[in-house]
């Protein structure tokens, strides 16, 4: 008995155990969930305050692959849902079969247990029982015998009544699992019908720009370009605030952490330096949005053009499109190591972690100097508003001179 009661207690601590583990996924990917719409209903705006323009067809073009994107993602994530809600209910139907056949065990031994019980009884009564005792050892033992009889019973029946208990509270559960999942189920074939319609509305756009295909291959080549120009300037401007940064380091006699032969390409760290940069290090896939509202529209490195899959683009940040008169704002604690002016409209701010560099472009004014200390989700300045009405900030993330993909450090883009 002692031996079964351990095994029951095992089964149901490992199963609240399992049951609190999905519930906490399940919860998860909820937030996850809500943050992608959230996004896509940002992004809807504005891409609906774009087609009202109907000026930018590329721009549009590139919205609508951002949308698509993150419809990729909510659809991939109500799948995980779907999947973790049936395991959930597998695991939840086995806990109440097991139930099942051990209530039905309790009783069945409970019931055979009263049917001797009263044969016992008319046979012979307790008390003829012990005074048919040979000796007072005997008679003694058969009192403590009966005790643990009536304990034992009172125990089974203790024990049917918690596990009916547990069988009702199990299958209540599983109704609502039951429930949850067919939501989700619904969620899923709701956003599958809203990526059908915009893969749709993609293809109708990518039509209109085949027909000026030579005009718009264009365009994208000399956009292409004059990133490339800025590209480099952005590297001669980091390794020309590194050299300084590093004369800097030297000349103040702080401890340094880690030197390097090549002073024009790492940074010289002081111990503060390192520190700083661990905890950025540490912080991957947890900083804030560096704007407060918007949307990727363009993402790190090469990838086909959406409305020319045979043209390759490069991107050395990401692109995020916000909306009008919105600021950027720093992701993480540290200094400015440099503010940039490469056009009248297009300023750029670098912020130092260590040997770890952020830098946040397009930005019509800056409302910090090189040498202010700033601090995470500090507005930096106001990104540039174009003729088409669109505000897009190109965001990097650096360590040293080496560009990083910015999407594997910023939380849930």
């Amino acid at each position: 008995m002692h031996k079964i009661l351990l095994t029951i207690l095992f089964f149901c601590t490992a199963t609240v155990a399992l049951a609190q583990n999905g519930d906490d996924k399940q919860r998860q990917l909820e937030e996850r969930k809500a943050q992608i719409q959230k996004e896509i209903r940002e992004m809807q705006q504005l891409l609906q305050a774009e087609k009202k323009k109907e000026k930018n067809i590329l721009g549009q073009i590139s919205q609508q692959n951002a949308k698509i994107r993150l419809s990729e993602r909510l659809i991939n994530t109500t799948s995980k849902q779907k999947r973790l809600l049936s395991d959930d209910i597998y695991l939840k139907q086995l806990e109440i079969n097991k139930l099942k056949r051990e209530l039905d065990e309790l009783k069945k031994d409970y019931s055979n247990m009263i049917v001797k019980s009263y044969k016992s009884r008319s046979e012979q009564s307790r008390i003829m029982f012990v005074l048919s005792s040979q000796n007072f050892l005997q008679a003694y033992k058969r009192m403590q015998y009966m005790k643990q009889y009536a304990s034992f019973r009172k125990m089974q029946g203790d024990e049917i009544k918690i596990k009916s208990g547990q069988l009702v509270t199990a299958t209540g559960k599983l109704e609502v699992k039951k429930k949850e999942k067919e939501k989700v189920i619904a969620e899923s074939e709701k956003e599958k019908k809203e990526y059908e319609k915009d893969k749709a509305e993609q293809q109708r756009l990518a039509k209109v720009v085949q027909k000026d295909k030579k005009k718009y291959a264009g365009e994208i080549k000399k956009m292409q370009a004059e990133s490339r120009r800025i590209d480099a300037q952005i590297q001669r401007m980091i390794r020309e605030a590194i050299a300084a940064a590093n004369r800097q380091t030297k000349a103040s006699g702080k401890t340094i952490a880690k030197t390097s032969s090549d002073e024009s390409a790492r940074f010289v760290l002081t111990t503060e330096g390192k520190e700083l940069a661990d905890n950025f290090k540490a912080s991957r896939g947890r900083l804030p949005w560096p704007v407060e509202k918007g949307f990727v529209s363009l993402g790190y490195g090469d990838q086909p053009h959406p409305a020319y899959p045979d043209l390759t683009v490069h991107n050395s940040g990401v692109e995020i499109t916000t909306e009008p008169g919105s600021n950027a704002r720093a992701v993480f604690n540290g200094t400015v190591l440099q503010v940039q002016v490469i056009s009248a409209n297009n300023k750029a701010v670098y912020v130092q972690h260590g040997d770890y560099i952020t830098v946040y472009l397009n930005l019509s004014s800056v409302n910090v100097g090189k040498g202010d200390k700033v601090s995470a989700k500090q507005n930096l300045g106001r990104i540039h508003t174009n003729s088409s009405g669109k505000a897009v900030m190109k965001f990097l993330v650096l360590q040293n001179t080496t560009t990083l993909n910015p999407q594997s450090w910023i939380n849930n883009m």
